[in-house]
């Protein structure tokens, strides 16, 4: 999916750390010591937020253009930045048939590793489509 970008404001507090918010999403705010970390960290921020919303079925926001941006009076500007995210691929439920005792066996595996049975379902079959599209074709041996 192509990525969104919205704006974020780069700042740096009294004793020199870095902070970025967004406008957008209020509640996404990230801080380093230097600012690449800031950077960096304002990039997993903005995806986590984006997953947020998708997982509430709630429509991205429109990006706020930089002009539209209101500084706090105490803030100590450095930058207005775009940042970048990828949205999160939207799920879409499917009906299966298993037999009771795999679907056991599914579930206990998940819960060992802490996930819910969809969350599971979606990573066997994500690693076995990445099995299959390396150079030789996925062969799945022939029940007996």
């Amino acid at each position: 999916m192509t990525q969104r970008f919205y704006p974020a404001v780069l700042e740096r507090d009294p004793r020199g750390v870095f902070a970025v918010w967004f406008p957008d999403f209020p509640d996404c705010v990230t801080a380093a010591r230097s600012q690449e970390e800031a950077m960096a960290k304002a990039q997993e921020a903005l995806a986590t937020a984006l997953q947020e919303l998708a997982e509430r079925d709630q429509a991205l926001p429109e990006p706020t253009g930089f002009d539209a941006i209101a500084l706090p009076s105490q803030s100590d500007f450095v930058a207005f930045v775009a940042v970048g995210a990828a949205p999160p691929d939207p799920s879409e439920r499917v009906n299966v048939y298993l037999p009771k005792s795999l679907i056991k066996r599914v579930d206990r595996a998940a819960a060992a590793f802490g996930m819910s049975r969809s969350s599971y379902f979606g990573l066997a079959v994500t690693r076995m489509l990445s099995l299959g599209s390396s150079q030789s074709p996925l062969t799945i041996p022939k029940a007996r």
